[in-house]
């Protein structure tokens, strides 16, 4: 059986994912699960359970689940290479505030990851919050939802991506005089 290589979108390209995304098995607790070398993305549960000894390893990044807060990171975000964001469901939309919370709140300024239920019709409006990686579910083509990036132009609102609106982005002639 042949290993397939996973990949990613990241920062507009795709790319091979080498990091490995650790799911707590049934019956597993935070606290037993074993953390194997290489490239790990832990869920925070684990991270807290076991912070003494992952601490130390570059080579960890925290998955945050949509019901958790990214505030929990808050002093650890400046040594982690990596925060994935699980979106359980495409119709979840809590993981687009805890992008955002994690950029411009807390600065996170590393790899910010989309996983689970990612797919194209989401990628535009997930960069405008934060992520600059996505990993688009399995039975979807990656290279269409590429294209999902650049599915607008441009934005009116402001976000993490834009600051300014539309509106005060744009030049108009000056009104004329009709008298």
């Amino acid at each position: 059986m042949r290993d397939i290589m996973r990949e990613i979108i990241k920062d507009k390209a795709i790319v091979a994912d080498d990091w490995n995304v650790v799911k707590l098995a049934e019956g597993e607790t935070p606290e037993d699960v074993k953390i194997e070398g290489g490239k790990q993305i832990v869920p925070l549960k684990v991270w807290q359970a076991q912070y003494a000894a992952l601490k130390l390893r570059t080579d960890i990044g925290v998955w945050i689940a949509s019901d958790e807060r990214p505030e929990e990171l808050k002093d650890d975000l400046a040594s982690l290479p990596l925060v994935a964001v699980d979106f359980p469901s495409f119709a979840d939309g809590r993981g687009y505030s805890i992008a955002f919370n994690l950029r411009a709140r807390l600065n996170f300024t590393g790899e910010l990851r989309a996983i689970g239920d990612v797919l194209r019709d989401q990628l535009f409006y997930m960069q405008r919050v934060g992520f600059n990686a996505f990993a688009t579910r399995p039975d979807r083509s990656i290279q269409d939802a590429l294209k999902g990036l650049t599915d607008f132009s441009d934005a009116y609102q402001t976000s993490w991506d834009q600051k300014t609106p539309l509106f005060r982005r744009s030049s108009r002639p000056a009104a004329q005089d009709t008298k």
